[in-house]
Order: C-alpha cells, then sequence, then structure tokens
C-alpha cells in the first residue's frame, strides 16, 4: 500500500517537474525578450550582469512609436548599442501585418468554409479529383512557385501592394482550411441538413445557419492559424513588398536582426510588440479554438 503511495506521489512529481520544465521553455523567451525590452543598455550590457541595478525603463518603447531619444543616449560615454532608425518601421510593419492577416483570415473563413460544405454534401462531377489537388496544392515548396506568382502580380500592376500579400497568403492558406472544415462538416449528422431541406432551406442558409455556429470553433480555430501564417511569412512577403508603406513584420524584423548597430534593448522592444497582436488574439478567441480541438476528437 505505502509503495504504491509512493510510486503515485513520484509519479505525481514529475508531472509537475515535466509541466514546469515545458512552461519554462515555452514562456521563458517571452519573459526574456519582455525583460530585455524594459531593462536599460548599461544594466543590460554589464560585466558581470546588474539586470536589475537600474529602474525599468520604457524609452526603447517611446522611441519606436514617437521618435524620442531615450535619455542614455544623451549621457557620453554611457555603456549603451547604437539607435537604429529601422526600428521605427516596427509600428507600421505591424499594422501591415495585420491587416493583411486579418483580410487572409476572413477570406480562408469565407470561402474555406463554402468549398468545405461543398466537399463535405454536395455531389457533383470531379469532385473527388478537385480535393485531392487542391490538397496537393498546398504540399508543394512554396520557394518553387516564387516566380510564376511574381510574374503574376506583376502583370496584374500589383507589385508592392497589400492586396498582392493577402492574394498569395490567401491562396497557401486556404487548402488547409479546406481540408479541416471538410473533416469538421463530415461529422455533422446528416439528418439535420434533411430535416433543414425539408423545411424549405438551401445550400447557403444550411451553411450559415447550421454547420457554421456548430462548427464555430474549428471556423475560429483554422482562421486563427490561417492569420498566423499569413503574420510570420517572410519570402513572399519580402518579395511582393519593397518600401516602407507596405513591410510586413517579418521584413522589418528580419533587416533589424541583421543590423549589427541596433541596441539590443530597442530589438528585444521590437520583438516583444510584434508578439503583441497574435497574443491578443489568441487570448480573444482562445475558447473557440479549444471547443475546436475537443469538437474534432468527438462525435455528435
Amino acid at each position: 500500500m505505502q509503495l504504491t503511495i509512493r510510486k503515485d506521489l513520484l509519479k505525481k512529481i514529475m508531472i509537475y517537474i515535466c509541466s514546469l520544465v515545458l512552461f519554462i521553455y515555452c514562456v521563458g523567451p517571452l519573459f526574456l525578450t519582455l525583460l530585455g525590452g524594459i531593462i536599460p543598455d548599461k544594466a543590460l550590457l554589464s560585466v558581470p550582469p546588474r539586470w536589475f541595478s537600474l529602474s525599468p525603463t520604457l524609452d526603447f518603447y517611446k522611441y519606436i512609436f514617437f521618435g524620442e531619444i531615450p535619455e542614455s543616449y544623451e549621457v557620453r560615454g554611457a555603456l549603451r548599442g547604437m539607435i537604429s532608425q529601422e526600428v521605427r518601421q516596427v509600428p507600421i510593419a505591424m499594422r501591415n501585418s495585420i491587416i493583411i492577416g486579418l483580410f487572409v483570415m476572413g477570406i480562408n473563413i469565407l470561402f474555406g468554409s463554402m468549398a468545405a460544405y461543398a466537399f463535405s454534401r454536395i455531389r457533383f462531377k470531379g469532385k473527388k479529383a478537385t480535393f485531392i489537388i487542391i490538397i496537393m496544392c498546398r504540399l508543394l515548396p512554396a520557394a518553387t512557385l516564387v516566380v510564376p506568382f511574381y510574374l503574376i502580380i506583376q502583370s496584374f500592376g500589383l507589385l508592392n501592394t497589400i492586396l498582392s500579400v493577402v492574394m498569395v497568403h490567401s491562396i497557401f492558406t486556404l487548402p488547409f482550411t479546406v481540408l479541416i472544415l471538410t473533416i469538421f462538416f463530415r461529422k455533422i449528422p446528416v439528418s439535420i441538413e434533411e430535416s433543414a431541406t425539408i423545411d424549405g432551406a438551401g445550400p447557403f442558409k444550411i451553411l450559415t445557419k447550421i454547420y457554421l455556429p456548430l462548427s464555430a470553433g474549428s471556423v475560429m480555430a483554422t482562421g486563427l492559424f490561417s492569420f498566423m501564417l499569413s503574420y510570420s511569412e517572410y519570402m513572399y512577403s519580402l518579395i511582393l513588398t519593397g518600401t516602407e508603406s507596405t513591410r510586413t513584420v517579418p521584413v522589418v524584423m528580419a533587416a533589424l536582426s541583421t543590423n549589427p548597430d541596433v541596441a539590443w534593448g530597442m530589438l528585444m522592444a521590437s520583438v516583444f510588440i510584434t508578439l503583441v497582436p497574435t497574443l491578443v488574439l489568441v487570448i480573444l478567441i482562445w475558447r473557440f479554438v479549444v471547443e475546436g480541438i475537443l469538437f474534432g476528437g468527438s462525435k455528435y
């Protein structure tokens, strides 16, 4: 009896330790990024480290958003990094990425749900072949399509526009949305749709009044996933945008990370700022995401 109790206790302790290690592994970088953005350079770069020897400051954030030079940079001979003008592009880039991500999310929810309903319930010629082709398109390496997409966007005169990035990101994220929502829609009992059809409801009304409410968690989960894919996409955002007014977060952050002059505090502040939109969005619709995951593992 005591041996069993000890084994159970040891098991719980191991679970807590593993959970703590996983939590530190996931949240640790985020905490260090937040910490690095509010610690003055003098304390951050000191040897040996004296991170908490000076009071936290928001000077880096003030410079990024308002262009105010930190007070420490007015002191001669102070230990500090260099100011980079590129960090002033972060707010504009974040605005562009949010706009693009929200449009991609909306397109995925709108067109992805309609396509998923068609593939899950409507019979038409070439249905299976079309579905396979859509899914297989997502398996193609993104780098192989750079030149074709660039030439197409160029022929439309849409280079260096937010619309071009929205179009390309939507093309790459829609197959995944169609696949996931098709699987979810197929789990909805056909009897519900048959009852609605008898009452005179058409396909569009069935989709909006029955399928979308019943699978709201799945729809929001796939929408969030498409937003995050778009928000973090780098290659096409770099190729299709060229000026400060259209650059996205990954493009600007890549330029910052290779700049040897930028101060560590400003870099960390910039990184944390770019993480805020995804964190806020996850918090707002986390309940729907969890419901979507649970719904996917259960049956009616």
